[in-house]
């Protein structure tokens, strides 16, 4: 039978109260104001007493082995030391009597971050602020002497130089290596200068106009080749070793002084990389070899150019230079001989006469203007180029005893600088009056000097300073090589023997009258006429 209904539901209710009582025995029971947020905050406030937390450091960003450089480059050591010097910094030390001392942080001028090459050129140069505004700071404590640091200097963003890395390479190699003599030898040359001394040469000798007798009847003057390219392998040869053998020579002068410098105090003859016998020898032979290159491949004129680029850089300019100021200028005209030595190698292979130096330098038909013009290119560039750079490190030229106008007298440094920038338009306009270039790059070549004319008068108003120094020195690197290869590309008459070597030359219309090229031929052409009308 069905138990009553009543009976049924006091069951179900005793039932449910036993069940209430064995939760509260398990778990305590929550209450009812507390919500489900404040039970996961408590939970996790519970954990992190009981468990260390997890959290992501910066080398977590770093680790990854896709980054392997900004690993190398010590980004996490960097992150990680300042971290703890922060944490250092905000800790309090405990005294053993209870009481608390206070924060003490300490600093020094080791801490400074070294400066990391691969950051951004003016992120670098912040750096590099930072740590000479320390180092000036630590001498003035300390009152010891240490060397300047000048991040605005021009080439403060520069890669050691092609002797720096050479002589680097030297010292690396064993002692009496064939590897180390060859680099120490190289690093004596000052590869890039003697570069940018051979290319000044070969763009007279391919500016050269070629005179219209030596080209033959049935093509155009301007369709013959300009250049002779064994004449020019010697050329370049010669060039190379005159100028190799000069600044082997200016080295040996001057050991002291470079040791001196930041800039020059890593040439293999102050790390004694090199015997001075060896580098004697070097210069000696690199210079006879030179010459007589030149005199045997060239021609005479060429030959006493080079040598007395010789003379005037290792006897004239280098000793000046402890003496006075004007070594500049004999420095820049120094850079004027070699597009001589060019224009007169190609002048060289056309002289109709006797092809002497007055021939080539100075003809009567004032065909070597534009050798003139191009040496008086490259004796101006020197002032615009070398002023800057001096600045940057005047400081060092004193402590070194060299005179220079950037340290002797800074005001006419400027002007200087200013007064053969403005010279770049005049002798551009020139090239094109002489037949040597087309009139169009008068007009190209004018805002590449504007720009350099601008550089040039923020450096004279602000002496140097406020990045003026750094504008006017990289205008001047880029300034030389585009009008080089503006000139280049509007040589006279280059783009009319292109346009005639792809369409040909116009055929000319036929006029109906006989020429005849032999006056005996003709006669008998007339008699016979003459017999024809008489039997008629």
């Amino acid at each position: 039978m069905r138990p009553p209904t009543s009976t049924l539901r006091r069951n179900v209710l005793l039932d449910r109260v036993v069940c209430q009582q064995q939760q509260r025995l398990v778990v305590p029971l929550v209450p009812r104001t507390t919500t489900l947020r404040t039970l996961i905050t408590s939970s996790r406030a519970s954990a992190s007493t009981t468990v260390p937390s997890q959290r992501l450091k910066a080398g977590y960003f770093v680790s990854n082995a896709f980054l392997p450089r900004v690993k190398a480059n010590g980004i996490h050591d960097s992150a990680s030391s300042q971290r703890s010097s922060t944490v250092a910094s905000n800790s309090t030390s405990t005294t053993t009597d209870g009481s608390s001392s206070t924060t003490q942080t300490t600093t020094s001028s080791t801490d400074l971050p070294p400066v990391d090459n691969t950051l951004l050129p003016h992120r670098r140069r912040q750096a590099q602020r930072k740590a000479a505004a320390a180092a000036a700071a630590a001498t003035a404590e300390n009152g010891t002497s240490t060397p300047l640091i000048n991040p605005d200097a021009p080439t403060a963003d520069l890669a050691p130089d092609a002797s720096s890395q050479l002589a680097a390479a030297a010292a690396s190699a064993p002692a009496d290596s064939f590897k180390r003599r060859l680099s120490s030898m190289l690093s004596l040359s000052k590869p890039r200068l003697t570069v940018l001394v051979v290319l000044s040469a070969m763009v007279p000798y391919a500016l050269y106009p070629v005179p219209s007798f030596l080209t033959s009847s049935a093509l155009d003057t301007s369709l013959a080749p300009s250049l002779s390219p064994l004449t020019l392998l010697f050329l370049t040869t010669g060039t190379t070793l005159c100028s190799a053998s000069a600044n082997a020579l200016n080295m040996l002068y001057e050991p002291d002084t470079d040791s001196k410098m930041t800039r020059t105090r890593t040439r293999p003859l102050v790390r004694r990389l090199l015997t001075t016998k060896a580098a004697v020898l070097f210069a000696v032979g690199c210079g006879l070899a030179g010459t007589l290159a030149l005199y045997f491949g060239v021609n005479p004129t060429v030959s006493f150019l080079g040598a007395a680029n010789i003379a005037l850089y290792a006897g004239a300019y280098t000793p000046l230079k402890r003496i006075s100021a004007v070594n500049t200028w004999v420095g820049a005209i120094v850079g004027g001989i070699p597009p001589l030595m060019g224009w007169a190698a190609a002048a060289g292979e056309s002289a109709t006469g006797d092809g002497t130096w007055r021939e080539l330098l100075f003809a009567s038909d004032g065909s070597s203007l534009g050798g003139w013009l191009f040496a008086g290119l490259l004796f101006a560039w020197q002032f615009p180029h070398f002023m800057p750079l001096s600045w940057g490190i005047r400081h060092e030229y004193k402590a070194a005893g060299l005179r220079m106008l950037a340290w002797t007298n800074p005001a006419r440094n400027g002007r200087v600088a200013l007064r053969y920038s403005l010279a770049f338009i005049p002798l551009c306009v020139g090239l094109s009056a002489t037949g040597v270039t087309e009139w169009s790059f008068a007009v190209t070549s004018l805002p590449v000097n504007a720009w350099l004319v601008w550089e040039a008068i923020k450096f004279w108003r602000l002496e140097g300073h406020k990045g003026s120094a750094r504008g006017l020195f990289w205008a001047s690197v880029w300034h030389l090589p585009v009008i080089m290869v503006l000139a280049l590309a509007q040589k006279k008459g280059m783009w009319g023997r292109v346009w005639r070597s792809v369409f040909g030359e116009p055929e000319e219309e036929d006029d109906g009258e006989w020429i005849y090229e032999d006056e005996e031929e003709g006669d008998v052409v007339k008699d016979v006429v003459k017999g024809a009308v008489v039997k008629k």
